[in-house]
């Protein structure tokens, strides 16, 4: 269990916001692995009443700390969410529920060498990186034989080509410093050379996994908001949606829908990313019991 010292004095409040995360992360990781979105109400729910709550609490115990961290912890949180959806790397339940947790844990403005959020951000990283890591490889195996053949082609594909041509000139140049270099200094040089053959190897197999497991077309009125389109939209010239909203609106599901019933348009092409608010769940539960991971290095 977790050995932070400030728990004694607020463990009501603590236990509370532990708790009513712990079961906004367990609902969005059931919805998301069903259906590849997390209810706004559960994420909206969780910001909303983390000031809530943590205003109640101010008020009750006389400590304007409550309401500071909450909003702390929240504006942090968006602006990772903020980054990590425009890179496309999380969705918008995934950036929602991080803002959720902010905002009912907060930030301790005392600033204890323990705090939590800072805890499950790393925990959430490394997590995240395996949790994807091995969602790919069952993603791999269950659909192995169009996997297999997208790997192939891409493989051979003439940006790949230029890609390998440009390895071999790095590792030709590696292997000439080798000649001279001592003993540390190949051991680095080597580290960087095998970096590079599995950047280029993992790039082609995340792209066979897109193109093998993450696509399929939907009719407009199942689409939701914050879905992934994967190819522009026009009616006439007219441009509906596509890849460079990051993300579509309800206006333009409303749009869509009143054009596929008058047969201007017709299923959308939507990319599914990999469900990632299980990984928070698990980081969520590991940080609760185990802490900050940067504390057993120190």
């Amino acid at each position: 269990m977790m050995a932070y010292s400030w728990i004694a004095g607020n463990l009501v409040p603590l236990s509370i916001g532990y708790a009513l995360s712990f079961l906004a992360l367990f609902i969005g990781s059931i919805t998301d692995f069903k259906t590849r979105e997390v209810p706004d109400w559960v994420n909206y729910g969780l910001v909303i009443s983390g000031i809530g709550i943590n205003l109640l609490f101010s008020v009750i115990y006389s400590d304007s700390s409550f309401i500071i961290n909450s909003i702390l912890g929240l504006t942090i949180f968006f602006g990772i969410a903020y980054i990590m959806f425009y890179a496309g790397q999380w969705g918008g339940g995934d950036s929602k529920m991080l803002m959720g947790i902010g905002a009912m844990i907060g930030i301790d403005v005392g600033f204890p060498k323990e705090q939590f959020l800072l805890g499950f951000l790393v925990n959430a990283l490394f997590i995240g990186a395996l949790y994807g890591l091995l969602w790919s490889i069952f993603l791999a195996l269950k659909n192995r034989q169009k996997f297999s053949g997208n790997f192939k082609k891409i493989l051979a594909g003439k940006n790949v080509a230029k890609a390998k041509k440009l390895l071999l000139a790095f590792l030709a140049i590696l292997l000439v410093a080798l000649l001279f270099a001592n003993h540390y200094v190949r051991i680095s040089l080597l580290s960087f050379g095998l970096l590079a053959i599995t950047s280029l190897y993992l790039w082609i197999f995340v792209k066979a996994i897109e193109k093998t497991s993450m696509y399929k077309l939907v009719e407009p009125g199942k689409l939701t908001e914050g879905d992934w389109i994967a190819k522009d939209v026009f009616v006439g010239k007219k441009y509906i949606c596509g890849p460079k909203d990051l993300g579509i609106e309800k206006k333009q599901i409303r749009q869509l829908i009143e054009f596929y019933k008058k047969r201007k348009v017709g299923k959308i092409l939507i990319k599914e990313g990999i469900p990632f608010v299980p990984s928070f769940f698990l980081a969520f539960i590991v940080t609760f019991v185990l802490g900050n991971p940067l504390m057993w290095m120190l």
